[in-house]
């Protein structure tokens, strides 16, 4: 008889799987928190392009503070 109901892996048979749940809820976590961060970067992003465009001269000051108020809501 095995004993004590441990199976052929001794007490290290539940230890394995609740790592590995561990990772997958690190992984899912982690991957949440960087999408949501893009998202963010994503709008300072077009800022700072509409930013250098004015600065450039690429668009008028109408059009410059147009867009920025579109951006900022």
């Amino acid at each position: 008889m095995m004993g004590y109901g441990y199976g052929m892996m001794g007490g290290y048979g539940m230890i394995i799987p609740l790592i590995l749940i561990g990772v997958i809820i690190y992984a899912v976590v982690k991957l949440s928190q960087s999408s949501h961060g893009s998202n963010n970067r994503g709008g300072n992003d077009a800022l700072e392009i509409l930013k250098q465009r004015y600065a450039n001269g690429e668009i008028s000051e109408e059009e410059y503070t147009q867009k920025k108020k579109i951006l900022r809501d």
